[in-house]
């Protein structure tokens, strides 16, 4: 009796368990709370609860043996984690769209995001196609573009299904300039057009003559300028140079100010030994040190010649594409090869431009998705406690965004690491099975684009990806595994 008695006549301590609508009562009549963060598994979803526990009970034949689900899609994740860690991309030099990027063609612009249409394309998605006709002589202004693009002359298709990748709409034309980046553990390339900047540019949906008259002065200058210094320079190991520059404050993603100096470090000597003007050397070099962004279209192809390299891994449960088009959000996994599971795309939460507010966005758009998808960007946060000062959020923020990330992915980066958290490897290789389970997306960092065309860029922030098109991808990779 005495111990009950000293036990109802102590202080009361409540321990919180999942919801969190009891917290803020019971701290406001005094009482010390203790709240723990729990949901059950699969949102509470009995279906997908029933498939995740049927995938660690039965059992297939493999090479004349018993093996059960879990494991065949642990062996797979695990060769498709060692395959992301071994990759190493290089710049080896800049091309021509029409000329190098794989199945490109005159009538053919390439996008973010998932296949979309012109009658669902969004404003800024519709705005960068339109200074795209422009730009390339196809149209004289904004008329003749919309008219010609709704005509079915012009076909539409993803960055992704040709081996490259493009910030916001991420539009592609055939004369645009771009990077040619290689992964030498696997040979396969991934190619990215040549960032503007930030505010009034092309993919955030602007197409007004600065516009175009800054593309055709990448094309015509900024382009033959620096594919004659990686020439002299020789290949960019952008593995070692997107490393460097986590461990110096970006993330990869909405911060690049590191790497966009490191590049200049690398190329100013080969540059100045360009046979260009002393004009346009000058030029080229004002350009990149104004534009802490221009490093961003670097490690967005050098991500996707990696991440490629995991594509149609049988029974691999590690997402290989993310991206969107400011009207559906899709992935795609692994071990699905091709197939998109798309859901509507969210609107970012973030920081606008003075003038602007959240009415004004267009939900999230763009492939630069595909740094989280290789480990970095959001992942990395961490390494980038800044990048607050551009999304929202404090210091403290980045390393929490970090550390959640590690709850579902299937292992560490061996080659980008973080100072802060004792130099441990980035989260990398987002699995399929754990975002579904835990009911966690991943954390995406990213611009916000103006939802009407010819604006552009009205801020920055962070996205939560849409859970329902990873429970449908899993529903997928269910039936793909019991079909085996």
């Amino acid at each position: 009796m005495k111990e009950i008695d000293r036990l109802l006549k102590g202080e009361i301590a409540v321990a919180n368990l999942g919801s969190a609508i009891f917290v803020d009562s019971l701290r406001n009549q005094g009482k010390r709370v203790i709240a723990v963060e729990w949901s059950p598994p699969c949102r509470g979803d009995e279906r997908l609860f029933g498939m995740l526990e049927s995938l660690r009970r039965e059992e297939v034949v493999v090479e004349g043996r018993p093996t059960r689900l879990d494991e065949l899609i642990s062996r797979a994740n695990a060769k498709a984690l060692e395959t992301l860690n071994k990759a190493h991309p290089f710049l080896v030099g800049i091309g021509k769209a029409v000329d190098d990027i794989p199945g490109m063609a005159d009538d053919l612009v390439l996008h973010a995001g998932p296949p979309i249409g012109w009658e669902r394309m969004c404003g800024p998605m519709r705005g960068a196609i339109i200074g795209a006709l422009i730009y390339e002589g196809r149209a004289k202004d904004q008329t003749e573009a919309e008219r010609l693009a709704a005509s079915g002359k012009i076909r539409f298709e993803p960055c992704h299904h040709h081996a490259a990748v493009g910030p916001m709409a991420g539009v592609v034309s055939p004369s645009m300039p771009v990077w040619i980046i290689e992964n030498r553990h696997t040979g396969n390339r991934a190619f990215a057009t040549l960032n503007e900047g930030l505010g009034k540019v092309l993919r955030f949906g602007a197409f007004g003559q600065e516009v175009i008259e800054r593309l055709r002065w990448m094309e015509r200058t900024l382009a033959p300028v620096l594919g004659q210094a990686i020439e002299i320079h020789g290949e960019v190991d952008l593995r070692v140079m997107i490393a460097q520059a986590l461990q110096m404050g970006d993330e990869g993603h909405n911060r690049n100010r590191a790497g966009t100096s490191l590049l200049i470090r690398e190329l100013a000597p080969a540059i100045a030994m360009a046979s260009a003007s002393n004009e346009d050397k000058s030029d080229v070099l004002k350009f990149m040190n104004s534009n802490d962004h221009f490093f961003l279209n670097l490690t967005m192809p050098a991500a996707k010649s990696c991440v490629d390299a995991i594509a149609g891994l049988p029974g691999c449960s590690i997402v290989s594409t993310m991206a969107r088009n400011g009207t559906d959000f899709g992935i795609r996994i692994s071990g699905l090869g091709d197939r998109w599971f798309t859901a509507p795309a969210p609107k970012v939460k973030g920081l606008y431009f003075t003038g602007f507010s959240e009415a004004d966005a267009n939900p999230d758009l763009g492939d630069s998705t595909v740094c989280e998808t290789y480990g970095i960007g959001g992942f990395a946060m961490a390494a980038a406690p800044a990048i607050v000062q551009f999304v929202g959020g404090a210091p403290s923020d980045a390393t929490r965004y970090t550390l959640a990330m590690y709850d579902i992915t299937v292992g560490e980066s061996k080659n980008y690491r973080i100072p802060v958290l004792g130099f441990r490897g980035t989260p990398t290789g987002i699995d399929l099975i754990q975002v579904v389970e835990k009911s966690l997306v991943p954390v995406v960092n990213t611009g916000i684009a103006h939802k009407q065309p010819g604006i552009g860029q009205v801020g920055a922030g962070l996205v939560e990806p849409p859970l329902e098109c990873f429970e449908e991808a899993f529903t997928a990779l269910y039936e793909s595994l019991k079909r085996a």
